[in-house]
């Protein structure tokens, strides 16, 4: 088992964000030096009542301090973004990094972003597998021939390719198409910490069986992020509950955040979801976790908006005793 750093980038709006780029530097200092192996951080635009910084500077910022781990966008709202850009971004990150970047990609669920953006809702598929696409052109090919429905790109080379030579592309979202989609066109589905663990284990399955009814290789990696705390729930209820309102404020019809059951029983939503406890019960639940869902790479967010920098460095540290006693 894998376990990396899911980093928090929002802040409560009103919040003093000039020395948050010092703690989240001295976060990944100790993730690192705790064993975690990997960091990604997330994206919104318009994101209210939360203030945010964008993934791809961040990482960009982060690289250093994160020598030797694996690090990337988790995820970038494909549909929201030209594929060039994502493209050339990313190679430049897997240089930046030493030839260990990942990028995970997903379709985004908040019409405000995509009315703002002036991209059709609708249109949110097409453009993500079209995206999809264009980015593995560019990565793979000299010359690039590319004319489709959104996108022309057409004997042109990229301004360079990445460091690796199969960059891994993991695809988010948290239904059955989804999944199938994942599995034919990514290297591995990456659910987010709405995904129950029962739902991870099924979707898991599937992802599993699509790719071997379509002739693709087995993954190699089962990653999904789930939110965490080395302590008791009391200890952070009010910084994820607040996070998870806004999710749920966020999300309107589109039905992605189970706002009903936020509201209706905190606790057993945590509980069906999150690693929470002492540093033994997290090795028991993380091995637990593996095995009854097949994941093996367990992204973590130890901080949400209104938690201290002390707290999340706590638990960073403790995690570095939790990978030791999982070795």
């Amino acid at each position: 088992m894998k376990l990396g750093l899911y980093m928090a980038t929002q802040w409560r709006q009103g919040a003093d964000l000039a020395p948050e780029l010092a703690n989240l530097i001295e976060q990944v200092r100790v993730a690192r030096a705790s064993g975690l192996s990997s960091l990604m951080v997330g994206q919104h635009f318009l994101s209210a009542p939360l203030q945010m910084f964008q993934a791809m500077p961040l990482l960009a910022r982060l690289a250093a301090e994160a020598e030797g781990m694996q690090i990337g966008p988790g995820l970038l709202l494909l549909p929201l973004l030209n594929p060039v850009i994502v493209a050339e971004e990313t190679a430049t990150l897997d240089w930046l990094c030493g030839g260990k970047a990942i990028i995970g990609l997903g379709l985004g669920y908040r019409k405000e972003e995509f009315d703002s953006i002036g991209v059709p809702f609708k249109e949110r598929v097409p453009r993500f597998v079209e995206g999809v696409e264009v980015i593995r052109k560019l990565w793979r090919d000299d010359v690039v021939e590319h004319r489709g429905r959104f996108h022309t790109v057409t004997g042109v080379t990229a301004s360079l390719k990445p460091q690796q030579k199969n960059l891994p592309i993991w695809m988010a979202g948290d239904v059955e198409a989804a999944v199938k989609r994942a599995a034919k066109l990514s290297d591995a589905w990456f659910p987010s910490p709405m995904v129950s663990e029962e739902s991870v284990a099924k979707l898991n399955a599937l992802f599993r069986e699509t790719r071997e009814a379509a002739g693709v290789a087995p993954a190699k990696e089962y990653p999904v992020i789930r939110e965490c705390h080395v302590g008791t729930l009391d200890e952070v209820r009010e910084p994820l509950s607040f996070k998870y309102e806004a999710y749920a404020s966020w999300s309107g019809d589109s039905g992605f955040v189970p706002a009903d059951g936020i509201r209706a029983d905190f606790d057993k939503f945590a509980a069906r979801r999150f690693l929470i406890g002492s540093e033994s019960e997290l090795v028991d639940q993380i091995g637990r976790y593996g095995a009854q869902t097949g994941t093996n790479h367990i992204l973590l967010r130890v901080q949400w908006p209104g938690l201290g920098q002390k707290m999340a460095v706590r638990s960073l540290e403790r995690l570095g005793r939790v990978v030791e006693q999982l070795k």
